[in-house]
């Protein structure tokens, strides 16, 4: 891999959010790409207001078939569109975006997986070694509000017939704050032409916070899509697009359900206390169901989440002690475990993974991951944790750093890159992967501005 590190940072974190602003956007209303899944005897055409997770249509051959509509995805990109359209990157079509991506959202809840489970001429084309990999009965459960908790759908707005881990219950909330930033940021510009927006994105902000309301407390799938239980991530977004979705309910003079919503946010931060490992010294990631095990405790999803959630408050944020210890923890822990990170030049902060053990492409360290912890070293810098501004603003570049040296000279990211050789592996454009440097970019600005 040819390495972007030379130069200054500085004139490297330009160059780079640009590309990837604009590879970012190849994800969003793809438009002009075709998928075909053969095996499932399938074409897929994406509808405007879709966004899918990588452009490229793989076919775990080997890199994997990223060409869906994920809810959480999905919402960490267009709220990263919403960054470019606030630093004068994107110009209308910005809102357009927005526009496609609530229309898109709301003709979802139309889809009914029991009308589709009557016809048999999808299950017709399917190859016979591909059977094996569709979804059983719980197709027919899936209809109304039942579709934003089951994980993704195809980008041109029809049901995922793939066997997959379902539900989950992080994509309504992580909407609902994206779509709460983007009215704020629409009616700050004041343009008419956005009120027609703003009321379609209403529409879908009070379905997200009555979906959050009512399934925060159940049991889903992590942000991984690997294990059934409670997650950290989810009940951390949980309560902040409760306690913001409460915020907009008293502007729109809804008295009752912004205190319902409240009391919501209150338990489930009563509920992430218990979260604390006290002897571990760190936030653990999950409670399993009694007799279930779990080696993912210590687990990058848990800075991740005070990243989406940006709540002032001490506890559970970025202000946190119990947080910083939880950073130090997988600092040890990936330093420990990669080979890319031993030996580095002082720097450079330790690549990031997602946990101990993990085994998915080469298990190793992942850009969003590093990325995110630099964001949160940012996000500490600004909201003045203890330590001082100037240590977390060092602190945060490093891992930009780390990030700089292992992104080849075309500035392209995929998921992951090798945590014994640097290649990149995963999918590769993964739409993510940009947003995650698109946001903690923005963070760096709000920390080092005066």
């Amino acid at each position: 891999m040819t390495s972007a590190a030379t130069g200054s940072l500085e004139d490297w974190l330009a160059r780079q959010y640009r590309h990837a602003a604009m590879a970012m956007l190849k994800s969003v209303s793809a438009c002009d790409i075709v998928k075909e899944r053969p095996g499932f005897g399938q074409t897929v055409r994406p509808v405007a207001g879709s966004i899918v997770a990588s452009p490229v249509p793989a076919a775990y051959d080997p890199d994997p078939d990223y060409f869906f509509h994920w809810f959480r995805d999905s919402a960490i990109v267009i709220d990263a569109v919403r960054l470019l359209y606030e630093e004068g990157l994107l110009d209308a079509r910005a809102p357009t975006y927005f526009a496609d991506f609530v229309r898109f959202s709301l003709s979802l809840k139309a889809l009914d997986g029991r009308a589709l489970v009557g016809l048999s001429q999808w299950r017709q084309k399917v190859a016979p070694d591909f059977e094996r990999y569709l979804r059983g009965d719980d197709l027919e459960a899936v209809a109304g509000d039942a579709v934003y908790a089951d994980t993704r759908v195809n980008p041109d707005g029809t049901l995922d017939i793939s066997r997959w881990a379902r539900p989950q219950h992080d994509g309504a909330p992580l909407r609902a704050l994206t779509v709460l930033r983007w009215l704020r940021t629409l009616r700050a510009k004041g343009a008419r032409a956005n009120e027609n927006v703003c009321a379609d994105a209403e529409r879908l902000l009070r379905i997200d916070l009555a979906l959050t309301a009512a399934h925060w407390c159940e049991p889903s799938f992590d942000i991984w899509e690997e294990e059934q239980g409670l997650h950290y991530f989810t009940l951390r977004v949980s309560a902040a697009a409760l306690d913001e979705g409460a915020e907009w309910l008293d502007a729109a003079r809804d008295a009752p359900a912004a205190a319902a919503r409240r009391a919501q946010a209150r338990a489930i931060r009563e509920k992430l206390d218990s979260f604390w490992l006290g002897d571990a010294g760190y936030y653990g990631s999950r409670m399993m169901p009694p007799g279930v095990a779990t080696t993912k405790q210590l687990d990058i999803a848990v800075i991740l989440s005070t990243l989406h959630s940006c709540h002032a408050e001490k506890t559970h944020s970025v202000r946190d002690p119990r947080m910083h210890s939880t950073l130090e923890a997988l600092e040890r822990l990936f330093d420990s475990l990669y080979l890319i990170n031993r030996g580095r030049p002082r720097e450079r902060g330790p690549a990031m993974g997602r946990y101990e053990g993990d085994v998915y492409y080469s298990g190793g360290a992942y850009y969003f991951s590093t990325l995110g912890a630099a964001e949160f070293c940012f996000r500490a810098a600004a909201a003045r944790a203890p330590g001082g501004a100037d240590r977390w603003i060092a602190r945060g570049d490093t891992f930009i750093e780390t990030v700089r040296a292992f992104t080849p000279a075309n500035g392209d990211l995929s998921e992951q890159f090798d945590q014994r050789t640097g290649e990149q592996t995963s999918a590769k454009h993964l739409a993510w992967s940009y947003a995650a440097f698109i946001s903690c970019v923005a963070a760096r600005r709000a920390a080092v501005s005066p």
